[in-house]
């Protein structure tokens, strides 16, 4: 009898009041805090100070978007290899480390929408024949980040080289100086405006065509776990509101000279 008196109570509710009961509870089990991957050891797209504090591109874009999503977030630093398993493992709730979206991590992870576009180039000491086909750099050493989608499409299409895996860019890069790599293959953004602008690039240069799509990736996008669709929704819909209230391009211009979709 309480319960059929309770819900009669409820179906005589002004319809305006029962809308706002139903808002107040979707509100209620909206989250109100995030933890956010990035990599932090990525110029431009995240790295840390001098005081040791996360900044980037992805770094501003991640605080952005819980600007709008009005959520409280803490940015974490991730190295790459572990990135994806710390986000299954609940780590964290989404990843925002410029990830190429690809058909292999599409497997373990949902994906946003594309927030900005990837382009792929070698780099190598100027003078370099322009030829950088398989057949090409057979035999030749090249420089590449562990776990990154260049790294992928090298172990797919370059067995004929001899393929070095590092942690980060800037090891590969060194390597390169120093003459233990031939080649380096990483983000065309990043070189542009990080190793190629330093005194120690002087005497290198990007060789060969720009590389993107198939296991280079779709773009790239924002991880989150597959069972998160709220989140993901979220996103997408606060990554649509920076596009159109103009901070996407104002973040992209305190960093790049150009445009990244």
């Amino acid at each position: 009898m309480r319960f059929h008196a309770s819900l009669s109570g409820l179906l005589r509710r002004p319809l305006g009041l029962a809308l706002s009961s139903c808002l107040c509870m979707a509100a209620a089990n909206a989250q109100d805090s995030y933890r956010i991957a990035t990599e932090g050891s990525y110029p431009p797209w995240s790295f840390k100070d001098s005081q040791g504090m996360l900044q980037g591109w992805d770094v501003d874009i991640a605080r952005a978007l819980c600007e709008k999503m009005k959520a409280k977030c803490e940015i974490v630093a991730q190295d790459w290899d572990g990135i994806i398993p710390g986000l299954v493992a609940r780590k964290y709730d989404m990843i925002v480390a410029s990830m190429a979206i690809t058909p292999q991590r599409r497997e373990r992870v949902a994906f946003s929408a594309k927030y900005k576009d990837t382009i792929s180039r070698f780099v190598a000491r100027k003078g370099m024949p322009p030829d950088v086909s398989p057949a090409a750099l057979k035999g030749q050493t090249i420089g590449v980040q562990r776990g990154s989608v260049q790294a992928a499409y090298l172990a797919q299409n370059y067995q004929a080289a001899s393929l070095k895996f590092y942690d980060t860019p800037q090891a590969a890069e060194l390597d390169l100086v120093a003459g233990r790599v031939e080649y380096i293959l990483g983000n065309m953004v990043t070189y542009h405006v990080g190793f190629l602008k330093t005194p120690e690039a002087k005497d290198f240069a990007f060789v060969g065509p720009e590389l993107k799509g198939g296991i280079l990736g779709e773009g790239n996008g924002i991880a989150v776990r597959k069972d998160d669709g709220q989140t993901l929704a979220r996103i997408n819909a606060a990554l649509e509101a920076i596009r159109a209230d103009g901070t996407y391009d104002r973040i992209t211009a305190k960093y790049f000279p150009f445009k990244l979709m």
